[in-house]
């Protein structure tokens, strides 16, 4: 008898037990149900797994022993009788709930092939829309993605990996190996998501809060194969599941507050912005609150980051999308771009300046006289700015015709703000196409209101020559304390 356990206990292991282990937790769609019809071979043999046979209940089983299998392909959908899609169907989704592993490209490369042609086969059957598919498939179809795409992300590089910290801009993207089999993953999700025989009834059962949430989650993937189908598959979700709105966007507005003021890291506020740019276009008036305070508390701040230029295009959308929806909102937004102006990142000045210059188009009068004055302060500061782009950029507003009608309209305000700064660009301003572009907007505001011009002038050279003034009598005074040193010093010699 001792013999006997001793030879059960040295038993040989099959090569396709070195099958990725992590899979042992979830359970198999249809392992209720062995396969039955006509085409009911064998997919998955198990050589150890007590009550493989007993009715499926527990969604996520823990099994004490890993199971030892080999994988088969399946017929074709076209090759099987139409009442036996169904059930090839859950056993189609039966291989493609083993994950492999992707670290090594020579390991498993059979069974990695044969998933693979699978999952193409689901995804077509799907998008073809031959046969709408139970609500059980459609459950066990989730179940597979789950197992698929929800995953611990590997650590990225600013992380404590041991590496130095990188700027964002120059960092390369980690690619995911497994993204031959994701991909298809995902398109199978997207093409279920958007179908027309989808009820969203059943859909929204299996897609619930917790799908949803883990979704959102994904988003800190480097790799932005991945983030553009989490984009258009949450996208879609949102149209789809109105009860999973209010969820999404505020997931949303935390990942953005952990962002901004916690690690200033994160791989997809572009895409997230992309998915509110289309969500904020389909506000109604008058605009909720919450929404307001979305642009306030979260849109704004986020200007703020270093990292900003990565993600500004898709910003400066927003943003802009809130002024036009309600006008009204453009005094909060200029200020807020004040408030957090760059004073030495000369490249995100140029981006702020292009953003305002957008929302200024979406102003209205009232809106725009209540923040003149620190605007075109600001404005004054950047027409100074010794970085050409800057300055260039700056001027570039008096190109937009109905932001000089906005000036025209209030010259008497503006003008002796910045007429100073345009005075100095054309007596010290290094670069020559700055020179030219200031001679322009002073001649644009000489005829508009020659009187007001003249007036800033004589004001500017009055100012100039009590400045003139001021130099000479400090130079008097230092010209006196250096003779009275000189007899001090002379004395006591």
């Amino acid at each position: 008898m001792f013999k006997n356990f001793i030879k059960g206990g040295h038993k040989k292991h099959s090569k396709s037990d070195s099958i990725d282990g992590s899979l042992h937790g979830y359970g198999l769609p249809g392992s209720g149900h062995p396969g039955s019809g006509s085409n009911s071979s064998v997919v998955v043999n198990f050589a150890s797994r007590p009550g493989h046979n007993a009715k499926f209940s527990n969604p996520c089983p823990r099994t004490t022993l890993p199971p030892m299998f080999a994988v088969e392909p399946l017929p074709l959908f076209k090759d099987v009788a139409v009442s036996d899609r169904q059930n090839l169907f859950l056993r189609k989704l039966q291989i493609c709930c083993f994950r492999l592993d992707f670290s090594n490209t020579l390991k498993l490369v059979r069974e990695k092939e044969i998933k693979r042609q699978t999952l193409l086969e689901l995804v077509d059957f799907i998008q073809s829309g031959s046969g709408k598919i139970t609500e059980r498939c459609q459950e066990e179809m989730i179940k597979m993605v789950v197992v698929n795409i929800f995953r611990c992300l590997p650590p990225a590089s600013h992380e404590n990996t041991g590496q130095e910290a990188k700027d964002p801009e120059d960092e390369e993207p980690y690619l995911e190996p497994s993204w031959p089999h994701l991909q298809l993953v995902y398109e199978l999700l997207l093409r279920y998501i958007v179908s027309s025989d989808t009820d969203t009834k059943v859909a929204k059962k299996h897609i619930d809060h917790t799908f949803v949430s883990k979704l959102i989650d994904l988003f800190g993937s480097e790799d932005p194969r991945e983030r553009e189908y989490l984009k258009m598959i949450l996208h879609r979700i949102y149209g789809k599941f109105m009860v999973h709105r209010p969820l999404i966007r505020k997931a949303i507005n935390n990942i953005f507050y952990r962002f901004i003021y916690e690690t200033q890291r994160h791989s997809g506020i572009g895409e997230l912005l992309e998915i509110l740019g289309s969500i904020i276009h389909g506000f109604t008036l008058p605009m909720k609150e919450e929404h307001k305070l979305f642009l306030v508390r979260a849109l704004i701040p986020l200007h703020k980051p270093k990292a900003v230029s990565i993600y500004h295009q898709q910003l400066s959308y927003c943003v802009v999308q809130f002024v036009e929806k309600d006008y009204k909102l453009a005094d909060k937004v200029i200020r807020g771009l004040l408030k957090y102006w760059p004073m030495i990142n000369c490249q995100k000045e140029v981006l702020f300046l292009g953003e305002l210059e957008e929302v200024l188009e979406a102003t209205q009068t009232a809106e725009f006289q209540r923040c003149i004055v620190p605007l075109f302060r600001q404005i004054a500061r950047c027409l100074n700015s010794a970085h050409f782009q800057v300055s260039e950029r700056a001027l570039f507003l008096w190109n937009n015709e109905y932001i000089v009608g906005l000036i025209a309209h209030n010259r008497q305000v503006i003008l002796p703000i910045i007429f100073e700064a345009l005075e100095r660009n054309i007596q010290h301003h290094w670069n020559e196409a700055i020179h030219g572009l200031t001679a322009n907007v002073l001649k644009m505001f000489l005829e508009m209101d020659a009187e007001l011009f003249d007036k800033c002038e004589a004001q500017f050279a009055e100012k100039k020559a009590k400045a003139r003034d001021v130099e000479e009598q400090r130079e008097m005074i230092w010209e006196k304390l250096a003779d009275a040193a000189a007899e001090r010093g002379g004395d006591h010699m």
